[in-house]
């Protein structure tokens, strides 16, 4: 067994980062998208076994990492350990009903709370924004990615613990219930036909490995595409809002 395997309670959480893991064309794709709303002292929501945060510390960005999981959380700290550029790991729950007694120390710390494919995965999402509006200090920007379009709901979104999918129109009443919407867009057009394919017509239970080493070998693609049709129809979508 690799020495860096830990075996968490979600499996098929932990096997779904692990596949993402190897695309870095993907990562670095997303990373560049989010990397103009980041400023100030930045939390990552939800960091899993380090994807995205890997991007920051490799273009020089500091932040603080975070994940309601205990296991996930030691994983990062064990990462990340000699990475002066990931200030703390910290253990945050965005579905906490408790959230301002249980994180009180947080409560307003971060300039920028980033969360990419987490809210989906908690019931109460209205809750959950509201946790982020706390976390964060006034002025300061929230950065959403979430699935998009509820007629692609199937076998992955349930094996992967997802409630709901997200259209922008629903997306902007969610973030709108705390924050000034900055901007909201789709994008990854390319990875619609995939999604459908192996989730919906081959009722596919996990994300496999190959299928994201040969979706990443297409990403300049699929950037060029989101290009064209101007980020207006995706398998996910993005949002930013700011604590006025």
């Amino acid at each position: 067994m690799n020495k860096d395997r830990f075996i968490p309670a979600d499996m098929t959480g932990l096997s779904a980062l692990e596949s993402i893991r190897s695309a870095g064309r993907l990562n670095a794709w997303i990373f560049g998208m989010i990397r103009p709303y980041m400023g100030g002292r930045i939390l990552e929501v939800g960091s899993g076994i380090g994807n995205i945060s890997s991007q920051f510390v490799r273009h020089g960005l500091s932040l603080t990492l975070s994940d309601y999981s205990d296991e996930y959380c030691g994983y990062l700290r064990k990462k990340f350990s000699s990475e002066p550029l990931v200030r703390t790991v910290i253990k945050i729950n965005l579905a906490d009903a408790n959230f301002e007694r249980t994180h009180a120390r947080w409560l307003g710390s971060f300039d920028t709370v980033f969360a990419l494919n987490v809210v989906e995965h908690i019931r109460d999402d209205r809750l959950a924004i509201a946790n982020c509006h706390r976390l964060l200090a006034q002025g300061g920007q929230l950065i959403l990615l979430m699935p998009a379009y509820q007629f692609l709901y199937n076998r992955y979104d349930k094996q992967l613990g997802h409630y709901r999918r997200y259209s922008r129109r629903s997306m902007e009443s969610l973030l709108s219930t705390k924050f000034g919407v900055v901007r909201t867009w789709y994008y990854n057009l390319g990875g619609i036909f995939g999604w459908f394919v192996f989730g919906t017509v081959f009722r596919g239970k996990h994300i496999r490995e190959w299928q994201m080493s040969a979706y990443d070998k297409l990403v300049g693609l699929f950037q060029l595409a989101d290009r064209v049709t101007f980020n207006r129809v995706g398998l996910s979508i993005l949002g930013v809002g700011k604590k006025e």
